[in-house]
């Protein structure tokens, strides 16, 4: 056992030696060459997107004090933002514009009808039999993937949930999230989705991944056949991707 203790000492302190500090970590190296376009780290977005299904849902308390006592609210919290975890899927028609089951009483889907814009945060995580790394910042939280999208919230239509299996495909994704289905004798829900205006995208420290706005046509214009073939760090295929 001790030697075992021992010898991940080791194996740690030779990759901290061999590890390439990141020279930026929040913006782009003025002259960093051979980081991904803008078009590949909106791929990138696209990938993480389809592999996750949870995220933060960010919004801004209203200035409209009316719920302050009815909720037994704080006071004074008009402006104020909240990040509350939340389910989410990418489902046809707009898989580029995450499909969420709103409940009308959560804090965040009334703050969106006050008025509130809306911020879905998302961040990469690999797969837990990744390969083991080149380095300590390999697989580093700081030095890994993530975006912010921002737009707002709009309603699916009843036609578009029939045509398109929205319920179903949500559903695969979040098969608990039956039981607060629209209809259900809980909470009033009903089917959304976030219309992505802007994207934010942090891909890793700043002198080997682009930082920076995706153009939201970027955004949009990736293919799914895109985002089926590329490949994450820690994902199968990834060293075989990243070599084309």
């Amino acid at each position: 056992m001790l030697s075992s203790v021992l010898l991940s000492l080791l194996i740690g302190v030779v990759l901290s030696a061999n590890a390439q500090s990141p020279q930026y970590v929040l913006w782009n190296h003025p002259h960093a060459q051979n980081i991904p376009t803008i078009h590949q780290s909106a791929v990138q977005a696209r990938r993480i997107l389809n592999l996750s299904s949870i995220a933060t849902l960010s919004t801004v308390f209203p200035q409209d004090q009316s719920a302050t006592m009815l909720e037994n609210r704080p006071p004074n919290l008009g402006g104020a933002p909240i990040g509350l975890i939340d389910y989410y899927a990418s489902c046809d028609p707009t898989p580029h514009e995450p499909t969420i089951l709103a409940i009308s009483i959560a804090t965040s889907f009334k703050n969106a009808r006050a008025g509130s814009n809306v911020t879905l945060s998302l961040r990469y995580h690999p797969p837990l039999d990744h390969p083991s790394g080149d380095d300590i910042y390999t697989y580093s939280p700081a030095n890994l993937p993530r975006f912010s999208l921002l737009g707002y919230i709009e309603p699916v239509s009843a036609s578009e949930v029939k045509k398109h299996h929205v319920d179903r495909c949500f559903f695969a994704t979040h098969p608990d999230a039956v039981a607060w289905k629209p209809g259900n004798a809980i909470h009033q829900s009903w089917w959304a989705r976030l219309v992505v205006q802007h994207v934010y995208w942090i891909g890793g420290f700043g002198d080997r991944a682009y930082i920076g706005w995706i153009p939201v046509e970027e955004w949009r214009g990736v293919s799914q056949e895109e985002v089926k073939s590329a490949r994450l760090v820690g994902e199968h295929g990834y060293e075989a991707a990243a070599s084309t």
